[in-house]
């Protein structure tokens, strides 16, 4: 198993100096975010730009990781794939046709990317219409040799308030999804700090799921019992910023409530032998460049004594 990174949490770094420094800090892996140049999400990243990739620009981004000694673990593109407007749903598709060319441009076998979510439908009509959706694409990058995997966030409040924006956030939601498209090429990019604050066990989804995880996300969750106490589960209300719960927030690994030692026994149990990849949401530790560095290598320091 090896150590890596997601790149969104630094989008502004040119991606030589940031191999520069991964390679400096012992990182092995990095997982390289793929967004459109015109993207305004937050937690984004276009250190390549997919839709202009070529050949040639491939073959240069290969070598810049041969020469540090690094490899990239997948690309991301993480937005609606289900938005209810056809025209900017169409958009979407076509940007991640376009990060699957890229991946198979420079041989990487995996893109990771959200189902999404329709609220002006119900949750059962919602799994067939991804099924639909994905089915095509999971077809298109298996003839390029790749492989779509989907990250487990419930993306709470995105597409309407009080309504999940991505719906793979559960086992129940897996085996759906899974049903309706039966592919090999289809799988998971899991994420334990989503299942620890939904009350879900991490540790038995992967040996329930293991022949579908694809790719593992290292982000921890600490529980704040008093914004428990004041919002409930269902979080805040009335609170200027209603994607925030209040009662929970992503930390960087060891220093919430995710047992990474037996997360990772699991994973390495059921065999998975592949990239832990460090997704950086921490709160604390944002604010600059010098402070998302410096998380990311506490993250490191403290997952390394559990990698084999």
């Amino acid at each position: 198993m090896k150590l890596g990174f997601l790149i969104a949490c630094l989008p502004d770094i040119a991606l030589a100096d940031l191999l520069q420094w991964a390679q400096e800090n012992q990182f092995q892996a990095l997982e390289l975010a793929a967004w459109p140049v015109a993207s305004d999400r937050d937690y984004q990243a276009r250190q390549i730009d997919a839709a202009k990739m070529t050949p040639a620009e491939a073959s240069r981004v290969t070598e810049l990781f041969r020469e540090h000694d690094l490899e990239i673990s997948a690309l991301a593109y993480y937005d609606n794939n289900l938005h209810p407007d056809l025209a900017q749903r169409e958009g979407y598709h076509d940007h991640l046709r376009r990060v699957i060319d890229t991946a198979a441009l420079l041989q990487v076998g995996l893109v990771g990317t959200f189902v999404g979510a329709r609220p002006d439908l119900s949750p059962a009509e919602n799994i067939r219409e991804i099924g639909g959706v994905f089915r095509g694409l999971t077809a298109y990058a298996a003839d390029k040799g790749v492989r779509i995997m989907i990250e487990n966030c419930p993306m709470e409040n995105w597409v309407r308030f009080g309504f999940p924006g991505n719906y793979a956030f559960s086992p129940e939601l897996w085996s759906a999804l899974f049903n309706e498209v039966p592919s090999d090429n289809f799988g998971l990019n899991l994420d334990p700090s989503h299942l620890h604050w939904l009350g879900i066990d991490y540790l038995r989804a992967v040996r329930e799921f293991a022949p579908k995880i694809f790719h593992a996300h290292a982000k921890d969750t600490e529980i704040l019992p008093e914004g428990r106490h004041h919002h409930s589960i269902f979080g805040t209300q009335i609170d200027p910023a209603p994607w925030k719960s209040g009662w929970w927030r992503y930390r960087l690994p060891g220093l919430g409530e995710i047992d990474w030692r037996a997360f990772i026994s699991a994973l390495q149990e059921n065999g998975y032998d592949y990239v832990l990849s460090i997704e950086h949401e921490d709160p604390v530790w944002e604010g600059s460049e010098e402070k998302i560095k410096r998380g990311l290598v506490l993250g490191r320091k403290h997952l390394s004594p559990f990698i084999i």
